[in-house]
């Protein structure tokens, strides 16, 4: 296939452009001029520079594609000014599926988000009353910019399918693993901890999933995906406390032992989100964070599993892989290296992944 991805230097774009360049796929990269590409290097791929809010860069971008993978968002809980989340999520995933039916594209993957899916649905007792993809969601169960703006970017793209463009959806949970680079919040999670910036935590939990899997997930979403349908690309439903447990063991950072209340949690938000002002600096704790904390992001992927053949490996493999990354990348100074006593050998990136 010649194949564009989106969002290709972001830590789940430059998995999937590397996957379809070792699958012998042709692989076109979309990146704005500013865009980070250390995942990139080696990779033979071409690249094209532009921006989603520009929709005249989407035409010849998508000249000769036959798949496009529609990765690119803006992934952040907190902007300045919020409007730049919902141009880039919502007007520019817009203005892709204009220049994508112009093209006559065969198929179109749009990352979404379990985020849009993820809501609270009730009393859960096992499984089988999880969240999927059936769920029905509204926007006002969306917590913050990031969240809301992908609901509406989803809603955009069903209709398009509806119209008749070919395009599958798929619903990531939370990846982790080597390369992320920015890092993405879940990735702020792991670092923070491996620098011993957790002293306390809150009771919430998450569904992780390795990166490797997830941009397998959508290949095979290009494959055997059927037009209009969603799948949720997860792997592991994970308490706060027990992610930490498995950073500790490819660490030896000690899991914090004091657990916050929901409400001094905000109080602390609302404190630093003031002090952010007065300091012009960026938030240190995020208030949608916070607020997502009352909610567990717990998911079941049992329809990609079964239509796509999709299944996750080891989270704990890919923590160990991201605390690798970390470390050789120097993300964490001397010292914050040598108060790392792990338990067991953290897996290095140019081990495999957990497929």
């Amino acid at each position: 296939m010649n194949a564009l991805v989106t969002g290709a230097g972001g830590f789940l774009g430059s998995h999937i452009a590397r996957l379809l360049v070792q699958r012998g796929e042709k692989v076109r990269v979309f990146l704005r001029p500013s865009s980070e590409t250390r995942e990139l290097a080696g990779l033979a791929l071409e690249r094209v520079y532009g921006d989603l809010r520009e929709p005249t860069l989407l035409t010849p971008a998508l000249d000769g594609i036959d798949v496009a993978f529609h990765v690119a968002a803006d992934y952040r809980l907190w902007a300045r000014d919020p409007r730049e989340i919902y141009e880039s999520n919502v007007d520019g995933t817009r203005h892709l599926l204009e220049a994508a039916r112009r093209a006559g594209l065969q198929r179109l993957v749009y990352t979404s988000s379990a985020a849009t899916l993820a809501v609270p649905c009730g009393d859960i007792h096992g499984e089988d009353d999880l969240p999927n993809e059936e769920t029905k969601a509204r926007l006002e169960q969306m917590i913050g910019n990031y969240k809301r703006s992908k609901y509406l970017a989803e809603q955009a793209v069903l209709a398009a399918a509806r119209d008749g463009l070919p395009v599958v959806v798929v619903n990531p949970t939370a990846p982790v693993g080597p390369g992320d680079w920015k890092p993405t919040p879940t990735g702020r999670i792991i670092l923070d901890f491996l620098k011993g910036r957790m002293p306390a935590y809150v009771e919430t939990g998450l569904n992780l999933v390795p990166v490797e899997d997830v941009a397998l997930g959508h290949w095979l979403a290009a494959e055997h995906g059927r037009i209009g349908e969603r799948y949720i690309l997860g792997g592991l439903n994970m308490r706060l406390r027990e992610i930490f447990a498995v950073l500790s063991s490819v660490s030896g950072r000690p899991v914090p032992r004091v657990r916050l209340p929901l409400p001094l949690a905000l109080a602390a938000g609302y404190a630093d989100q003031l002090a952010s002002r007065l300091l012009r600096r960026d938030p240190r704790i995020p208030l949608e964070g916070v607020r997502m904390a009352r909610h567990k992001m717990f998911v079941r992927s049992s329809k990609a599993e079964v239509e796509l053949g999709y299944h996750a490996g080891s989270v704990e493999a890919a923590l160990g892989r991201a605390v690798g990354w970390y470390r050789e990348n120097k993300y964490l100074t001397d010292a914050e290296v040598s108060a790392m006593r792990p338990e067991r050998r953290y897996v290095t990136v140019g081990e495999s992944g957990s497929r």
